[in-house]
């Protein structure tokens, strides 16, 4: 009898195996990477880019002592903003703790107090003020200066949409575009920067543009050229992977501008000395 029915099913598994062949636990989840990665590559890389040029509403924040903080509270100047989320045990502590390293080279390049820089829990059920705080302790950055921020989800969901950051729950907590954004001094988005780990001059450089590369509202002209000499003269290094101010470029642009002017005196000085000598 147990022969026949083991002949049995066989039989009926050769003739219709869909019916008895379940997709197993590992294709499931060999689908289921495959569309996060998907979604990652091309849906969450396209909102992030569209999101470029939009100016932010002036959202409502909590900050890591349980004060409200304003998005427009913090214009005036470039922000850098990173989304993480607290229970994130592995990438998040990572791209923060990069993330501090490139913006210490950037302070250190571009001025303390030039740019700020903010950090916001998008789980709103678990990231609240005192969680934030503790990360950043965890991160090593608790007195760097940096704005710890939490909000409600209904603000969550507005912002992150401006933002043009997608995010979704997953089996590790949530899946999402790991990207650091630049915001301009009007909270109009500049720039996105992406990976846990990236190149120090893609956040740099377009800090120094928004620093040193535009005239500034309050400056005068003498500080809008002072400007303009370090933007030129403020290039990246690679063997330190720092920025450092170039005074030989800077020594060649004054010799180059001296050279100018006397090539000019000299011309002007010539035209004069010919015009007498037709006068005469």
């Amino acid at each position: 009898m147990s022969h026949l029915f083991i002949f049995f099913v066989l039989v009926i598994s050769h003739l219709f195996p869909v019916t008895l062949l379940a997709e197993s636990p590992f294709s499931l989840e060999a689908k289921s990477k495959s569309s996060i990665q998907k979604f990652q590559n091309k849906e969450a890389l396209e909102a992030s880019q569209n999101a470029i040029g939009n100016q932010l509403s002036n959202f409502s924040f909590t900050d890591s002592s349980g004060r409200g903080l304003k998005l427009h509270d913090l214009k005036g100047k470039p922000l850098v903003l990173s989304l993480i989320f607290t229970s994130c045990y592995q990438t998040c502590p990572m791209t923060t703790r990069h993330l501090s390293s490139v913006v210490e080279k950037a302070r250190e390049a571009l001025g303390h107090d030039k740019f700020s820089v903010a950090i916001l829990g998008f789980d709103s059920q678990f990231d609240s003020p005192l969680a934030m705080k503790h990360f950043a302790k965890k991160q090593g950055i608790e007195n760097a200066n940096w704005n710890l921020l939490s909000a409600d989800p209904k603000t969550i969901k507005a912002f992150t949409k401006e933002l043009g950051f997608l995010f979704y729950t997953s089996p590790n907590g949530f899946d999402h575009m790991v990207q650091a954004t630049i915001i301009d001094a009007e909270s109009i988005i500049y720039r996105q920067v992406y990976g846990e780990v990236f190149d120090t001059p893609l956040l740099i450089e377009p800090l120094k543009e928004l620093i040193l590369g535009r005239p500034q509202p309050n400056n005068t002209i003498l500080a809008d050229l002072i400007n303009k000499v370090r933007f030129f003269c403020t290039n990246y290094d690679p063997a330190s992977d720092s920025y450092h101010f170039d005074y030989s470029l800077f020594i060649g642009m004054i010799i180059g501008a001296l050279i100018i002017i006397l090539i000019i005196v000299f011309l002007v000085t010539e035209y004069r000395h010919l015009k007498r000598a037709n006068q005469t």
